[in-house]
């Protein structure tokens, strides 16, 4: 519809939604359209980063395109980076603006019984963003019931729903993206989540007792390359955040059967991801090693009392001392150059360990529960 937005008008159309984010651009074989005086700063940033900042999105409403029913010519204003006038089309439907079709405007333009034939167009583009409005409400409701639901044949009815949803998309290979937290209930709170690319649901879940997590279903090209869910990942931390924020990539599945467990390992991912700054702020379920087994263990699990005085806020020296010196594998010469310490310095700072825990780190098992209990202090609870 773009498309023959673009031919009726004889000139370039793009598509955005109402948070000014790209949704579409016409093909238009054109001269002047190729000719590089056409793409003004303000296109050429939609196009290319598919969004338009704050500041050009006030200054286009400020000539009241989101009241108006009718088209809106906006004039060149090279100050602004707008070197090209403008036509905007709004899209609505039943009322409700949708988004808006641009169009750069000509010398002469196009007539008026060409814009109105445009804006039936844009009616019609209306209907359909209205209905995939409501077709993704309807996802997110399937996919969190999906994500939600006890493993027996509650969440077989769920996966059967959302499969039927989703129709073919639901049959490929897919991943689950878990983002947290997330700050609020709503799966679109952030414009960019509208627009990502490969996301066919996304719903929030509740992430601790206070926060929500994002939950998003990607579609992928194969079920090893995660690409897409990375992409999607990355672009979804771009945004302001008040505190430490990661996003968790499931391994790759074919079909819908194992959410489940898909949704577990993305949990898990997002919960090491937050305790380990090293694995990134984005990371996949393969990716985050002895977290595989710590996120499965129950809440409180790796809490074993023998290492309760060690860590406690007096003795934080000591705790990092002795996870530094197991993630080195009890190398000193290693752990005392990653600590910055010299090497008698560590040895005291073990046999303080030592006397605190009751615990002997020549001991492969008591090193073994030692570790375990440093690495689950961090993990975040879902």
């Amino acid at each position: 519809m773009v498309d023959e937005l673009s031919e009726l008008l004889g000139a370039p159309a793009t598509l955005e939604n109402r948070d000014f984010e790209l949704i579409a651009f016409g093909a238009y074989d054109s001269e002047d359209d190729l000719d590089a005086s056409a793409l003004d700063p303000v296109r050429t940033r939609s196009i290319v980063t598919r969004r338009s900042t704050a500041a050009v999105r006030t200054w286009f409403e400020g000539f009241g395109i989101t009241r108006a029913t009718g088209p809106v010519r906006i004039p060149p204003t090279p100050e602004a980076g707008v070197y090209r006038g403008r036509i905007c089309l709004p899209v609505r439907h039943r009322g409700v603006v949708l988004g808006y079709v641009w169009l750069l405007d000509t010398d002469p333009g196009p007539s008026d019984a060409r814009l109105t034939a445009a804006m039936e167009v844009a009616g019609r583009i209306g209907a359909l963003l209205a209905d995939e409005a409501q077709h993704g409400a309807d996802l997110t409701r399937e996919l969190r019931a999906v994500l939600t639901a006890e493993r027996d044949w509650q969440h077989d009815m769920a996966v059967a729903e959302l499969r039927t949803a989703l129709g073919v998309r639901g049959t490929g290979p897919h991943t689950l993206l878990c983002v947290a937290p997330w700050p609020s209930a709503d799966p679109d709170d952030a414009p960019s989540v509208r627009t990502l690319p490969g996301a066919t649901a996304r719903c929030t879940i509740p992430w601790g007792l206070s926060a929500q997590c994002l939950a998003v279903l990607v579609r992928l090209r194969t079920a090893e390359n995660l690409a897409p869910a990375v992409s999607a990942a990355t672009r979804l931390l771009d945004r302001p955040a008040e505190g430490p924020v990661a996003a968790g990539i499931a391994a790759g599945h074919t079909g819908l059967a194992a959410l489940g467990t898909a949704w577990d390992q993305a949990t898990a991912a997002a919960r090491a991801a937050l305790a380990e700054p090293r694995l990134g702020p984005v990371t996949d379920w393969t990716s985050i090693g002895p977290y595989r087994l710590l996120t499965a263990l129950p809440p409180g699990a790796a809490h074993d009392p023998a290492v309760t005085a060690l860590l406690s806020p007096a003795h934080q020296d000591l705790a990092r001392t002795a996870e530094t010196y197991l993630d080195c594998a009890g190398q000193a010469t290693r752990t005392a150059a990653a600590l910055g310490i010299h090497r008698q310095t560590l040895y005291y700072r073990l046999t303080r360990v030592e006397q605190l825990t009751g615990l002997d780190l020549d001991d492969g098992e008591d090193r073994l529960l030692l570790h375990m209990a440093l690495k689950g202090r961090r993990l975040a609870r879902p």
